[in-house]
């Protein structure tokens, strides 16, 4: 049964029906990689105003497989940052398939710390299969680059908002994506690798990928259970068929989630409580609890 999933970091999930579906975890990862599902600049180009992209690092050159800069999102001033796949073969190789190099990530950051600077919240929209594994990526810090994306995002005092709304793949998918709140679309998937890296990596079979994409919980509804995303966003039908529709769904969450974190940005030591939140969000993913066996009487 699909349903529409909800999260909010101080309450339990709320579940509720909205219609029949059986779609198993390997049906949302193609859907998640559907050529025609909407990405990063068509959820900007619709949900913002103005847009003004920023370009390059002001080390290397610029990265056309991450595309940010600053809008207007309805009466506020936002720097968004997003993944940017193409919409045909010749787009998707100008712009890697949506892998990001170093210098991508850097103009990210660059971007991040001037949204800081000037009190700017931050909208990420994160769609790639990971970070680009090439020879030259990594003589230019591909590792370092994701690590002080991330290190930046930790201490940003400025609220952040992610949203998954296609591939998150493996780093650089988490590279964007340390926010104060996580939004997901119904049809996306987050994960640590790849499903044939996993299937290769467990089975030598990278033909077991949907084996290994039940076995690994990467769909919304897991990793709302786990606490790792806030709130899905429900999908009636594939955000392909209905791209309408689903931005504007997603629209409305980003507003949702940005009204609570100004909220709280807004009253005394607001900023202070922000980076408190955050870093709590963060330290209570993965923590387990292992239940002892009652003693018989």
């Amino acid at each position: 049964m699909r349903r529409a999933l909800n999260r909010r970091s101080e309450s339990t999930a709320t579940l509720e029906p909205v219609e029949s579906v059986a779609l198993t975890p390997w049906d949302r990862v193609k859907l998640a990689r559907h050529q025609s599902r909407p990405h990063s600049l068509d959820y900007i180009n619709v949900l913002f105003t103005g847009f003004i992209e920023l370009h390059g690092d002001r080390l290397f050159g610029d990265d056309p497989a991450i595309v940010g800069g600053l809008a207007r999102f309805g009466d506020r001033t936002i720097v968004v940052i997003g993944h940017q796949k193409g919409g045909d073969t010749r787009e998707n190789i100008r712009r890697n398939f949506g892998m990001v190099r170093p210098e991508g990530y850097r103009k990210a950051e660059r971007l991040m710390r001037h949204a800081e600077k000037f009190g700017i919240p931050v909208v990420t929209f994160i769609d790639t299969p990971g970070a680009e594994p090439g020879i030259g990526s990594e003589e230019r810090g591909q590792g370092t680059a994701i690590a002080e994306s991330l290190l930046t995002m930790a201490g940003l005092k400025t609220p952040i908002v992610a949203v998954i709304i296609g591939e998150g793949g493996s780093g650089g998918a988490l590279a964007i994506g340390m926010a104060d709140r996580m939004l997901m679309l119904e049809n996306a998937v987050y994960a640590v690798a790849s499903p044939e890296a996993c299937a290769a990596i467990l089975w030598k079979d990278a033909g077991k990928a949907p084996q290994a994409a039940e076995t690994m919980r990467i769909t919304a509804e897991d990793l709302l259970s786990f606490g790792i995303v806030d709130e899905v966003i429900p999908e009636l039908v594939p955000a392909h068929e209905n791209t309408h529709g689903t931005i504007s769904a997603v629209g409305d969450a980003v507003q949702r989630a940005l009204d609570e974190l100004m909220e709280v940005v807004d009253q005394p030591s607001g900023l202070d409580r922000l980076m408190e939140q955050r870093y709590e969000r963060f330290r209570r993913i993965g923590v387990w609890s292992e239940a002892l066996p009652v003693a018989a009487e």
